[in-house]
């Protein structure tokens, strides 16, 4: 069933960019942690959703379908629709992106983390953890 080109055109328009709810949702529990960060940082690779930087970690919230959760799954349900190069292609380029990404960040001296939106609406004391976690294990690399 094929969908209406108008209608598909009006849904893409609304999907935002930043200030996501997964996003919102993951920075309000940081907050309420103690944990302070910054949205969006433009001067760092990837603009991460999230940064801490007292501890120099990048936080991105990333969307099952544009970043190709599950992608081998993913990529064979696309190439049965419509418009199958074009999604394969763009999803291609945001995952090829975000691995480049990452690593001009850690070149920096920056930790990341990227959590699935699902994860993030379901359990986000678990992914408030992993970042305790990954400053826990920074913390105590001073200390060796």
């Amino acid at each position: 069933m094929a969908r209406d080109k108008k209608i598909v055109t009006k849904t893409m328009k609304r999907v935002k960019s930043k200030d996501t709810s997964i996003e919102v949702i993951l920075r309000k529990a940081l907050w309420e942690k103690g944990f302070r960060y910054r949205k969006n940082d433009v001067s760092l690779p990837g603009k991460p959703d999230i940064v801490i930087p007292k501890y120099k970690i990048a936080i991105f919230c990333d969307s099952e379908f544009f970043h190709g959760k599950d992608w081998d799954k993913l990529k064979a349900q696309l190439q049965r629709g419509s418009n199958a190069d074009y999604w394969i292609k763009k999803i291609e380029r945001n995952r090829q992106r975000d691995r480049d990404n990452e690593k001009k960040l850690m070149f920096l001296g920056w930790k990341t983390v990227r959590f699935w939106g699902k994860d993030i609406a379901k359990n986000v004391e678990e992914c408030v953890q992993v970042i305790e976690e990954m400053i826990f294990d920074g913390s105590m690399d001073d200390f060796l």
